[in-house]
């Protein structure tokens, strides 16, 4: 299941030759602990009211914050840290068995500020594409399940890059997972749907009702961005789906 969409090697070779990628510095990174390789992507909104604002903070030493790049909503990706060291994008927060998401990720903000903007501006997500496909051709150790939202790793506190993110779309184009063949789940039940949720890869900060609220409400976000109220069946479903086909987790008491 972790296989890239068919035409995958054409499309992104051609795609590679365009790409443009504007520099704007930030001091604001350090060396990946233990020196590792980027394994994953997580994808960002700004919240801010315009890239220029953006980047300003994440250059400014006292902010602390940074990203990989930022695509402004025209579609110019702007490269503020290189991949080879570690942005501090993702903050506190796992994702399953990594626990410093900063050092094992490539960090791409959006320029969006979801109080104002309702869609995605289309030159932004062709740009998101394009960045994508050149990622994963270059890096073979991320592959789409791999590519996730902020609010995946830190579910307790973020919620981008937020409910009209187009998840369904970039895994058309084999730059993310979509769950298939959910079926119906019948009864609700809480540890099941936890014992699922962590091998997929969702993380609590301690065993709480409130922080596994938290866990539904940004899984929902990403995959059932309609569904409200208590845990459901159609939950439970996506949910068992997700752990079968796209685990980040290996258990082997599997249910």
């Amino acid at each position: 299941m972790d296989l890239l969409a068919i035409g995958f090697q054409y499309v992104s070779a051609l795609m590679v030759d365009a790409l443009k990628i504007f520099q704007s510095p930030s001091p604001n990174f350090g060396n990946r602990r233990d020196y590792v390789t980027p394994k994953m992507v997580v994808l960002h909104y700004t919240a801010m009211k315009s890239s220029d604002d953006a980047i300003a903070r994440m250059s400014d030493p006292k902010s602390e914050v940074s990203a990989h790049y930022l695509i402004d909503k025209f579609g110019k990706i702007i490269q503020l840290v290189d991949e080879q060291k570690r942005a501090w994008h993702a903050g506190r927060g796992c994702w399953g068995e990594i626990n410093d998401v900063n050092s094992h990720s490539i960090g791409i903000e959006l320029d969006y500020y979801p109080s104002i903007d309702e869609s995605f501006d289309k030159r932004q997500l062709s740009s998101l594409n394009n960045l994508l496909f050149d990622i994963l051709k270059r890096r073979p150790e991320i592959i789409p399940k791999s590519i996730i939202g902020h609010s995946d790793m830190a579910p307790e506190r973020k919620r981008d890059p937020g409910k009209n993110f187009p998840w369904k779309k970039l895994s058309d184009k084999g730059l993310s997972i979509w769950p298939e063949n959910v079926l119906d789940n019948g009864d609700v039940d809480w540890p099941i749907f936890k014992h699922n949720a962590n091998i997929f890869g969702y993380r609590s900060a301690n065993d709480t009702i409130e922080e596994w609220l938290n866990i539904l409400n940004v899984f929902r976000l990403r995959f059932l961005p309609e569904q409200k109220g208590k845990l459901s069946p159609i939950d439970m479903g996506t949910m068992i789906a997700l752990a079968k086909d796209w685990p980040h987790v290996k258990i082997n008491n599997s249910q």
